[in-house]
């Protein structure tokens, strides 16, 4: 069956209809993400907009009771999942299925426009492959909303040339950069070649116009997500949060120019080799919409001075269209004919997925529960054994916090790596200067009864040499190891 629906797509792509390319990506992408549906923590940074989520359907603005470094609409997305659905794994990780299926279904339309369905086809099967696997992207990272908006978007400004549809790709826009900051300068290099793109066709005042037009939708999001905090009067906490903090931030922990330029070195090497073979039409507007795109998304890696592997969500839709494009037009593909064994080749791609079934099939086997992770069996141990609940901090599986319904003891332990950043203390009123005031305060003034951490890791990022002595330290003196549980020490207060 599967060797006969993919020798339909090669031979037939042109007769390929939306909605089944629509169900095959979604197909695609619930197989290969569904056995992460019930694992507890996949990545520290989804763990921490469930938090951020959970503090909202509760009342609070982000930024006001808990704290990271997000724009709010990634936190909206998470409090709406939990409004609407409660606190369940399956539905946030059921979104992330859903917000990929989007991304990919989005390339696919733009691979239409720029080049051919089957090119579309395949490079949005690419896109739901390589946002699902590989590292910590089973999860719902901010990136992966960020591209579900950015996609649209980018589809509706090369797809129509119209006043209303240059507004709502604005709309999309801005959704995408309240969700991921750094993607601002892809933005801002749209909105460049939209102006030159209708200059060529109409007038520069019709240029202005739709440029114009563009912004306006962006800024009109920026301006909504703004609106609650004026209104209570904590304007101020959201300009400090969203713009201030992210500039502190990425000043303040750049990695080596040697590290970034293998990224940069390849896609020279690509774009150079798509050039002279003549395998990339740069003269199609689509593809210069594309292009436009990636140099924004690497400027702003460049910009950031780092690259870490889900950063690279928001580069791969684009890419691999390209990428894709150009591949099909090699000679020796052309008359490439496919092979039923090839099936069992693509099969192998996603390993991690085969792995993760078996996986809860054998916890379903020992313990009588899909659901598996230190985020679930020991907040379950914390409250059999009537452990404290209310003066407690997670240092590892901080997911914990969500299932005992407690709260990080301080802003800055909302995301446990947030307390060696003291470069972030001022832009959420931290009263503490340093990341060891930071981290002596909560020991030793809140002095929790309960502490969870990792078993036989570090406590902190290695390069923070200071603040892992004085917890290693203050650990081994003032508590116990009460209890081991899976790969989490559960400690108590002498």
């Amino acid at each position: 069956m599967s060797y006969t629906l993919i020798n339909s797509i090669l031979k037939n792509h042109a007769d390929l209809k939306e909605r089944t390319v629509f169900l095959i990506i979604t197909c695609v992408s619930l197989f290969i993400r569904l056995p992460f549906f019930f694992r507890d923590y996949i990545d520290r940074d989804e763990s921490t907009f469930i938090l951020m989520g959970q503090s909202w359907v509760e009342g609070h603005l982000p930024y006001t009771e808990l704290w990271d470094l997000k724009p709010p609409i990634t936190f909206l997305v998470f409090a709406a999942i939990i409004y609407v659905f409660g606190k369940s794994f399956i539905a946030i990780r059921l979104l992330g299925a859903l917000l990929v299926t989007s991304t990919a279904f989005f390339t696919y339309k733009i691979g239409q426009e720029a080049h051919s369905k089957k090119a579309g086809f395949w490079a949005a099967i690419a896109t739901v492959i390589l946002l699902s696997l590989f590292g910590s992207l089973q999860g719902v990272m901010s990136e992966h909303i960020c591209m579900a908006f950015f996609m649209p978007g980018l589809y509706l400004l090369i797809k129509f040339k119209k006043w209303e549809t240059t507004f709502l790709a604005g709309l999309f826009m801005g959704i995408a950069v309240m969700t991921k900051m750094n993607i601002a300068y892809a933005l801002l290099f749209l909105g460049f070649f939209i102006y030159y793109d209708h200059y060529k066709r109409q007038s520069w005042i019709k240029a202005i116009g739709y440029a114009a037009l563009y912004g306006s939708g962006i800024l009109l999001i920026i301006a909504l997500t703004l609106l609650p905090y004026y209104l209570q009067g904590s304007h101020g906490l959201w300009v400090s949060s969203v713009f201030e903090a992210p500039v502190a931030y990425i000043s303040a922990r750049r990695y080596s120019i040697l590290k970034l330029a293998p990224v940069y070195v390849v896609l020279t090497g690509f774009f150079v080799f798509a050039w002279k073979r003549k395998l990339l039409n740069f003269k199609l507007i689509p593809v210069q919409y594309l292009l436009v795109a990636i140099v924004g998304v690497l400027f702003a890696f460049y910009k950031g001075g780092r690259i870490n592997g889900h950063y690279l969500i928001q580069l791969h839709p684009m890419l691999l269209l390209l990428v894709v494009m150009t591949i099909s037009e090699l000679e020796f593909l052309k008359r490439f004919k496919w092979k039923p064994y090839y099936l069992f080749i693509l099969l192998l791609i996603p390993m991690e997925t085969y792995l993760e079934y078996i996986n809860i099939a054998q916890n379903k086997y020992q313990r009588d529960t899909f659901f598996n992770g230190e985020g679930i069996s020991v907040p379950k141990y914390i409250q059999e054994n009537h452990l404290d609940t209310q003066n407690i901090l997670f240092l590892g599986y901080h997911i914990g916090y969500w299932g005992l319904n407690a709260k990080p003891p301080t802003k800055a332990a909302t995301h446990p790596s947030n307390i060696c950043r003291d470069e972030l203390f001022p832009f959420h009123n931290n009263p503490r200067v340093t990341s060891m005031e930071e981290l002596r305060y909560i020991m030793e003034t809140l002095q929790p009864k309960t502490i969870v951490t990792r078993k036989n890791k570090r406590v902190f990022d290695k390069k923070e040499v200071q603040q892992n002595e004085y917890i290693d330290a203050y650990l081994l003196k003032h508590y116990k190891v009460h209890a081991t549980v899976e790969n989490a020490e559960i400690l108590q207060r002498l």
